[in-house]
């Protein structure tokens, strides 16, 4: 399980040119499932998210994690987190987790950070979707759930 995890001032997704989410300041998560991933690794990732100290205090250091604050989330499935570019000209997807069980598992992921930030807006699971963002800083952080 991979998350790119962008700092932003606000987002929203797009699709078929009519926002679907949009977030003010907050975090914007792109999620990725591994094929040998398990459902056990999205408590490990949630809890790993909502506890990064990485907005600022009061005095601009990274001292404040999502939950010291009242920002929202914005979380959109990304199955290329996990594509293979070593080889070729054609990035590989086959480290990529099935699609039908990658949704499962991003439901349970939109779900468990449902129960942690108030506000989590979501992208629509294989949809092919437009992400605006303004990224804050730039901040931007990748969480791998098997380091």
């Amino acid at each position: 399980m991979r998350a790119l995890i962008q700092r932003v001032e606000e987002a929203s997704v797009e699709v078929d040119d009519k926002i679907v989410s949009q977030i003010d300041s907050g975090l914007l998560i792109f999620i990725g499932f591994h094929k040998d991933d398990k459902k056990s690794n999205i408590d490990y990732l949630i809890n790993k998210i909502i506890n990064l100290r990485i907005f600022s205090d009061d005095n601009d250091k990274m001292n404040l994690s999502i939950k010291d604050n009242s920002k929202s989330v914005l979380i959109v499935s990304q199955f290329t987190l996990y594509g293979d570019v070593k080889k070729g000209r054609r990035p590989s997807f086959i480290d990529s987790l099935d699609p039908k069980l990658a949704n499962e598992f991003y439901i349970e992921f939109v779900n468990s950070m449902k129960k942690e930030i108030k506000n989590v807006q979501t992208g629509i699971f294989q949809a092919k979707m437009k992400v605006h963002l303004i990224n804050d800083g730039p901040v931007t952080f990748i969480i791998d759930s098997k380091d």
